[in-house]
């Protein structure tokens, strides 16, 4: 299953069990396929025995790793405009900035709700999440900053450092994305926010586990979590770049990227907020 965003549309699960997992030995580079996309079989049959055929037909815009690329760049570039202003806005006020956090982390938790859901992901969809999401993280990154002078700037270059490098192990090392390694991601992911749900419930309660620390000593446990948080995230977007590349093998329609640009934010900004809360940890 892994990213929910990716759950909805078949065209991004792979039709054979052995597809994702021979990515790295497949020819030529990655998003080709060795299936030509004609608008049905009938066609060539037609065109062999000499009679009419359609082959005139234009042929539907399949999505490319170009279309994925240049949308998760404006999706991304929407994000960051939307959290730099409101982290501007904010400055060193952390009763705005919570109130800010607390809010838009509902309506952006909604949003991704809704628009995944969606047979066909919307543009404005995505941008209207990208709006929501940027404010978010412009709020919650000032909480942080506050705090902690310059951790925000470490947190982004970390952010898209462990992206290029998540990338990188994909694509050049012949890493496999199996069923089983869906199978154990989505299910410790989550386990992973079933215990952080459990965690915020008791903590409104009185009770804290220290599994999110924020200020004082920061417990062992806290650091595991986070570092767990980190290794889930990266192994998720690791699974969305395999989603991308089945997409494009199974011919997706161009607008379907907006749906994996969709996908790829939400990951990263899941790897954004474990990688402030890690580097806060090493800040006490």
């Amino acid at each position: 299953m892994g990213n929910p965003v990716f759950g909805r549309a078949d065209v991004f699960q792979p039709r054979h069990p052995q597809q994702s997992a021979n990515h790295g030995s497949q020819a030529g580079e990655w998003g080709t396929s060795q299936q030509p996309y004609l608008q049905g079989q009938g066609m060539v049959g037609a065109a062999a025995m000499g009679q009419p055929g359609n082959l005139d037909q234009p042929r539907q815009a399949t999505m490319t790793l170009d279309d994925v690329i240049a949308k998760t760049g404006v999706v991304l570039l929407v994000l960051a405009a939307a959290a730099a202003l409101t982290f501007s806005f904010v400055g060193t006020n952390l009763a705005t900035a919570g109130t800010i956090t607390v809010v838009t982390s509902l309506v952006s938790f909604v949003t991704v709700l809704i628009v995944s859901a969606r047979r066909r992901v919307p543009a404005g969809g995505v941008m209207a999440y990208a709006l929501v999401e940027g404010v978010f993280i412009g709020a919650f990154s000032a909480v942080f900053e506050a705090m902690y002078p310059g951790i925000v700037v470490q947190a982004a270059l970390g952010t898209f450092a462990a992206a290029g490098v998540t990338l990188a192990v994909y694509k050049f090392t012949g890493f496999r994305v199996t069923s089983r390694f869906r199978r154990i991601v989505t299910i410790a992911t989550f386990g992973f926010a079933g215990a952080m749900l459990l965690n915020l419930i008791l903590a409104l309660c009185g009770i804290n586990l220290g599994i999110r620390d924020s200020g004082g000593a920061v417990s062992g446990i806290a650091i595991i979590a986070s570092i767990v948080g980190v290794v889930l995230a990266a192994s998720s977007l690791i699974m969305d770049f395999d989603s991308v590349r089945v997409g494009i093998d199974n011919h997706a329609p161009t607008s379907e990227s907006w749906r994996a640009a969709f996908g790829i934010a939400v990951t990263m900004v899941w790897l954004y907020t474990e990688i402030l809360r890690i580097l806060s940890y090493f800040r006490e």
